[in-house]
Order: structure tokens, then sequence, then C-alpha cells
């Protein structure tokens, strides 16, 4: 038996298995629908993510969405599928990167750096809350108090009409970069020292607000521009629904 405290040999390798989330005959059901046309679990993964952003899909099955897990139809054309595809790739590239988009450039009414930088940032950019400027029931969705120190205007309404899970992404933000205590355990969830120790930047829950602004933009751009819903039948002989 070794001693405990000998030094390991080499660490091996961890070994990697990749699986496919799409079956083999999920692809064929969809290849089957577009002869000729050369599709990939790849392009069919964007093809579904594409799809569960679109309007018309959601408003339409949004009784089985509430109840159970999604169903993915087959669109009638390959023409529509690719642009379900090609859409849904452009979406996982924001919002798998949306850390690396630009900043919206909103307007600094208070506390503008573009010329001077704040000789603390640590203190200069923590946040304990972000809130709307104005007062319930008006409050002004445009106009963002940061801190006492920065206050942004120029915030697009239609950013805000990008949902997640029943809020804006921009809420999201509002909600989770703060400085929070939990009531059960004590714990401090503070965004500031991520932003500090993580990511080494005091800014990073500013930055982060104003390139989900981005996000959000371009997100609805893209949904918009989706086609209109039309399905295969899942049977021959049956109509679409």
């Amino acid at each position: 038996m070794g001693d405990l405290f000998a030094e390991d040999a080499a660490p091996k390798a961890p070994i990697v298995t990749r699986r496919e989330a799409i079956t083999d005959a999920g692809l064929a059901h969809f290849q089957s629908a577009y002869p000729g046309e050369a599709i990939s679990k790849r392009d069919l993964f964007y093809y579904i993510y594409g799809l569960l952003h679109s309007e018309d899909y959601r408003a339409r099955f949004a009784d089985n969405l509430a109840k159970e897990l999604p169903r993915i139809p087959r669109v009638r054309s390959a023409g529509s599928f690719w642009a379900f595809s090609n859409a849904g790739r452009a979406l996982a590239g924001y919002h798998v990167n949306y850390e690396q988009v630009d900043p919206y450039p909103v307007v600094f009414t208070r506390g503008d750096t573009s010329l001077v930088p704040p000789p603390d940032p640590e203190s200069f950019y923590r946040v304990e809350q972000m809130r709307f400027a104005g007062k319930r029931p008006n409050l002004d969705k445009t106009s963002l108090i940061y801190n006492a120190n920065i206050t942004i205007a120029g915030i697009p309404l239609d950013a805000y009409d990008y949902v997640v899970n029943g809020k804006s992404a921009l809420e999201w933000v509002m909600e989770r970069q703060c400085v929070k205590v939990d009531k059960a355990s004590g714990i401090i969830n503070d965004a500031n020292r991520y932003a500090i120790e993580t990511v080494g930047d005091p800014a990073y829950p500013l930055l982060l607000f104003q390139r989900i602004i981005t996000v959000s933009l371009e997100t609805m751009k893209i949904v918009r521009a989706l086609p209109a819903l039309d399905i295969l039948p899942t049977n021959p002989g049956e109509s679409t629904p």
C-alpha cells in the first residue's frame, strides 16, 4: 500500500463523453420533411431555439406550454426551417456571449466619467439596489438611478419587451446586481464583490445593465423578423392546427 502522503503519479486527463440531446430519430424526422437539405443536429438545435422565441408559436401553444414540455412542430417549407435555425443561431450568440456585446450608449445625467475617471472606482460604482426614476405608479423606465453617484437616461422602452420567466431581462439584472441579505442564513449576496474579485471591474453591474439593453434590443429585432408559423400536420391527412 502506498504512503498516504506520497506524491501521486501524473494526473489522468478526465474522460469526457459527449452525448447529443437530439436523437438520430429526431433528426431523421425533420430531414424527411425537407428532402435534399443538409440538416445537422446543430442546425436542428438552433431551429428549436429560434422556434421557442416565436411569438406566433408561444401564442398558439400557450395552453400546452403551461402544462407540458414543448412540442416542436415541423414548419412547412425548408426556407422557413432555415429562417428559424439561422435566427436561433443569432439569438444564441447574443444570449451566450452577453458579456462580450457592446454596452448600449446611454446618457449619463449624473456620473459621466468619459472625461475624468473617478478617483476611487470601487466606491464610485458601488451598487446597493438599482431603481427606476420617478415614483409609483409613474415610474420612468427610460431613466435608472444606479446609485447616489450615477443616473442614466435614454433607455429604450423597447428593451423591456424581452421577457424571461415573466420579467424583462433588464429587471432581472436590477434584481440580482445588488446587495442582499438572506433572511434565513444571514449570508450576504454582494454583487460588488463579484465585480471586483472575479471580474476585476467595479463597474461590471452597470456595464452589464447596458449590455443587456443591447441584447434585449437585438433579441426583439430577430424575434420580430421571424416568419409566420405555418406548420406541417403531424399525421398524413391531418389538418394544420
